[in-house]
């Protein structure tokens, strides 16, 4: 058995808090690199040239990519050997979280009661946190500050097992064609399918988690991700929805076994700022 002061999630926590809200993954700057060379739209081309400029003037002067930094989503594997000390385990990825968001002076944007009064909590608290229980001795952290505006964009549909493969890929690309400029793009687009009604959202918000250019080791999902990635790119939303032939750098597509009677599916859009960062420790 392993012990491991919660303090030192709390310490991993703040730091990732801040490098994902100012330092974006080399995977996403090299798609929209190649983005912007192959695009057609003069303007398309322009807006994705300029959003890598903020990205490089973000990373140089410490300052956050945008400024909606976000919902703090924390993805936490522990490991069973694992035999945590020094307090609670979530109250120390809040006080991460507390801790970075405010020593970056990075935006906060969570308010604690979501539907009447709405007070904000002042911290960015509490986190959404997703925690699963893995062999070994480590903790694995995923940090992805998740935006409102294309949160807004995400969509769960119960479907049916007559709707299939091609029932999927429609209400994929008919969510981002509704969606238009709204979250940003070029996004990218996390696809659950199968599991319960919740389960395929977050499976959802796990694919996004996935670097540009890995595709789902299912040959039949990885052809899906391929064709949809086609067909969203062919609506010509464009970046930030002024046209071109760039409106998704990925879709990436999760499963999960589901009920004989049920085929659930969910997209969750993410923005060009496809913030994440992992550790483990």
């Amino acid at each position: 058995m392993r012990e491991l002061d919660v303090a030192e999630i709390t310490q991993a926590v703040k730091e990732m808090s801040i490098q994902s809200n100012i330092v974006l993954g080399e995977d996403v700057k090299r798609a929209i690199r190649d983005a912007a060379e192959a695009e057609e739209s003069p303007l398309g081309r322009e807006i994705l040239e300029v959003i890598l400029e903020n990205h490089d003037i973000a990373e140089e002067n410490r300052m956050p990519i945008c400024q909606d930094t976000g919902f703090a989503v924390v993805f936490l594997e522990v490991g069973q050997e694992v035999h945590f000390t020094g307090g609670d385990l979530e109250e120390a990825v809040n006080e991460g979280v507390r801790q970075g968001y405010g020593e970056a002076y990075l935006r906060k944007s969570i308010v604690d009661d979501p539907a009447i009064d709405r007070k904000n909590t002042t911290d960015n608290t509490p986190a959404v946190i997703h925690t699963r229980i893995v062999p070994g001795d480590r903790v694995k952290i995923q940090f992805a500050p998740k935006g409102g505006g294309a949160e807004n964009m995400s969509e769960v549909r119960m479907m049916t097992a007559a709707d299939g493969i091609e029932g999927i890929k429609d209400f994929v690309v008919d969510r981002v064609k509704r969606s238009g400029g709204n979250p940003c793009p070029p996004v990218v687009v996390g696809v659950g399918v199968g599991g319960t009604f919740e389960l395929c959202a977050l499976l959802a918000k796990k694919a996004l988690l996935r670097p540009i250019g890995e595709h789902n080791p299912d040959p039949r999902y990885a052809d899906a991700e391929k064709e949809l990635m086609r067909r969203v790119n062919d609506l010509g939303i464009g970046p930030q929805g002024f046209g071109g032939r760039t409106t998704a750098l990925a879709v990436n597509i999760e499963t999960f076994p589901c009920h004989i009677a049920t085929m659930p599916v969910a997209v969750n859009m993410q923005c060009h700022a496809s913030r994440h960062t992992e550790k483990v420790i």
